[in-house]
């Protein structure tokens, strides 16, 4: 009996014990669970008063209230902004090491003083004959095209795009006069077709805007002869107004039919009357720095008609711009405006009577000298009739023609 007693206190004192244990563990669980959800509690609470903080300081508004949502906006306000900054100095780098977009071709003489103009000169291919015209009548080339950007601060370059069938001759033939004069934009990503025109002058003020920080930019077709003295001093005279878009203001008929040559397959945008805006024409025409910049920007949602005079000037319609209606732009400009097309039109058709002229004397056996006698003769008779010096120089114009033979 007495040791059936003893087993019974034993058993008692062990359950007890355990008991105590159980308890005890319990007890610290509840403390350390206690200590971590305060510990929690206490850092939402650090995080939401940081918060609101940055939202006082940046709004300048007084402590208020924040949702978990506008928790989360500013914290992802946060994390773009970061990504932001690191962009923005990627870009400078880029820059700094002379990178441009992929979208256009890279010329490789940036000038280092701020040009006055950068002359865009639109050509094609085949038409290598009215590019050496102009190389040679005003726009030069090595050392003479490097003079007129260093004295004058005119830039002029070729301005072309590349074949459809990309790599062929005709590209190789751009990239070989490229290489020899160094005068050329190529534009990498613009197919060179009549119908993209608008296009290929939207993407060369696109690039240019972005290469060269100059104070006008214009667009000029090959076969017109620019005087270079005479658009520097008009260009000169407006550097301080803001928004120029210069050129032969005119407006016109929009032809509606499709076998007219001038179609407009959008001519109902124009209005009942059927007439364009005024725009200037498309044979050669300025804007400034900042119109530029407006076309590299939003060169992706600019509208393009079938001409690129009319496009170009709906682009400006609804901007504040200055249209300068300037007569030196207009092809019935004299001798002493911008162009030249009294002496380019003398040009080609003496061109051709000496040439049908050395044909005859060649046969008779005179040879070149006649031809060459002639021209000389001719440039001289325009100098004297007309009153201008430029009339010996058409008499230049004329023997790379005939020396061809």
């Amino acid at each position: 009996m007495q040791r059936k007693g003893s087993n019974q206190r034993l058993s008692s004192c062990s359950m007890l014990l355990r008991s105590r244990i159980s308890s005890l563990m319990l007890s610290m669980l509840a403390t350390i669970a206690s200590f971590y959800v305060a510990g929690r509690l206490w850092q939402d609470a650090q995080n939401r008063v940081y918060i609101i903080n940055e939202l006082d300081r940046i709004t300048g508004q007084g402590r208020s209230a924040i949702s978990v949502d506008d928790s989360l906006k500013v914290i992802a306000c946060r994390e773009q902004q970061k990504k932001l900054s690191a962009l923005h100095m990627e870009l400078g780098a880029a820059r700094d090491e002379g990178f441009v977009s992929k979208y256009y071709g890279i010329d490789k003489d940036k000038p280092k003083k701020k040009p006055l103009v950068v002359i865009g000169i639109l050509t094609s291919f085949g038409r290598k004959n009215k590019r050496d015209a102009v190389r040679t009548a005003w726009m030069g080339k090595g050392a003479g095209l490097k003079k007129i950007e260093n004295e004058k601060g005119i830039v002029a370059r070729f301005v072309i795009g590349r074949s459809e069938n990309r790599g062929d001759r005709l590209d190789l033939d751009i990239d070989i006069e490229d290489r020899q004069n160094n005068d050329f934009i190529v534009l990498n990503d613009h197919v060179e077709t009549s119908k993209q025109l608008p296009k290929k002058t939207m993407f060369f003020f696109a690039h240019v805007a972005n290469y060269w920080e100059a104070d006008f930019y214009a667009k000029v077709n090959d076969d017109v002869y620019v005087n270079i003295d005479a658009l520097g001093n008009t260009l000169a005279a407006h550097v301080d107004t803001p928004r120029v878009y210069m050129g032969c203001m005119k407006s016109g008929e929009v032809f509606s039919e499709p076998n007219q040559k001038w179609y407009e397959p959008e001519w109902w945008k124009f209005g009942d009357a059927k007439s364009y805006f005024r725009h200037a024409s498309g044979e050669i025409f300025v804007i400034s720095q900042a119109l530029a910049k407006f076309v590299s920007i939003n060169r992706l949602n600019l509208r393009t008609y079938a001409h690129d005079d009319v496009s170009v000037g709906s682009w400006f319609i609804g901007l504040d711009v200055k249209h300068i209606d300037e007569r030196k732009f207009c092809c019935s400009a004299w001798a002493s405006g911008i162009q030249l097309p009294l002496f380019m039109v003398l040009s080609v058709w003496l061109a051709m009577l000496t040439r049908v002229v050395g044909w005859v004397w060649s046969w008779a056996g005179c040879g070149w000298l006649g031809g060459l006698w002639l021209s000389v003769v001719v440039g001289w008779w325009v100098r004297l009739v007309m009153g201008v010096d430029q009339g010996s120089g058409v008499g230049l114009f004329i023997i790379p023609y005939f020396r061809s033979n």
